[in-house]
C-alpha cells in the first residue's frame, strides 16, 4: 500500500521524511472553519479526519494521513495570521499565557475503510514579551502561515518559557510517535 499525506505544508512534509518512508503528498480541499460551539480541540480532530477523506477516492489501495492543529486560549482560537498585523496582536495577547496547541492526527486504510484518530495537545507557555520582541521576532521569522504565529522548530522558540506534552513533534504538526504507532498497527515496520 502506498502512503499519502494529505497536505502541502512543508512542515508536515519534512516532519514525515524523519520516518524515512516512500509517501506521496495530494491537497485536500476542505474547508477548515469551526462548526458552530464546535471545541478547538474536536475542530482539530473532525478535520484530520476530513482532509483525509478528501483525498482517499484518489488513493483507493492507501494509508492515508490528515492532520490538524488548532491553537487556543480558553475559548479563543489563533489561526494562521495571514499577515503581520495579525501575527503581532496574536502574540501579543498570547505572551505570559499558556497555549493549547492541539494537534489531531488521522491515519485512513483506504482499502479496509479503518479509520484511526487520535489528539495531541501541547501546553505552551509564552514569555512576557516585549512589544520589541513581537516584531522583531516576526519581522525575523514570518510566522504568517502556522497556528499561533509561532515557529517552535525555529526562532520561535525563544518565545516560550516552557512547554509540555507527549510528543514534540505534534507542536510542529505532525506528531511522529502517535503516527509510528498507527502504521505499526497497519502492519508497517517502524523503524
Amino acid at each position: 500500500m502506498k502512503l499519502v499525506l494529505a497536505s502541502t505544508s512543508a512542515y508536515r512534509k519534512m516532519l514525515l521524511e524523519r520516518l524515512r518512508l516512500r509517501f506521496e503528498t495530494d491537497k485536500p480541499e476542505t474547508d477548515e472553519t469551526a462548526l458552530p460551539g464546535e471545541a478547538p480541540a474536536a475542530t482539530a480532530e473532525r478535520l484530520s479526519v476530513e482532509k483525509a477523506r478528501a483525498v482517499a477516492s484518489r488513493h483507493p489501495d492507501a494509508l492515508i494521513i490528515g492532520s490538524d492543529q488548532v491553537a487556543y486560549l480558553g475559548v479563543e482560537v489563533f489561526g494562521k495570521p495571514g499577515t503581520t498585523e495579525n501575527a503581532v496582536r496574536q502574540l501579543q495577547r498570547m505572551r505570559g499565557e499558556t497555549v493549547v496547541f492541539h494537534t489531531a492526527l488521522t491515519l485512513l486504510n483506504t482499502r479496509s475503510g479503518a479509520t484511526q484518530t487520535v489528539g495531541v495537545p501541547t501546553h505552551a507557555r509564552f514569555r512576557q514579551l516585549s512589544d520589541e520582541e513581537i516584531r522583531r521576532y516576526v519581522e525575523k521569522e514570518k510566522p504568517l502561515d502556522c497556528a499561533g504565529s509561532a515557529k517552535s522548530e525555529g526562532l520561535g522558540i525563544a518565545l516560550l518559557e516552557a512547554m509540555s506534552g507527549d510528543d514534540p513533534t505534534a507542536l510542529i504538526g505532525l506528531p511522529l510517535i502517535a503516527l509510528s504507532r498507527m502504521l505499526r498497527h497497519e502492519g508497517l515496520d517502524i523503524p
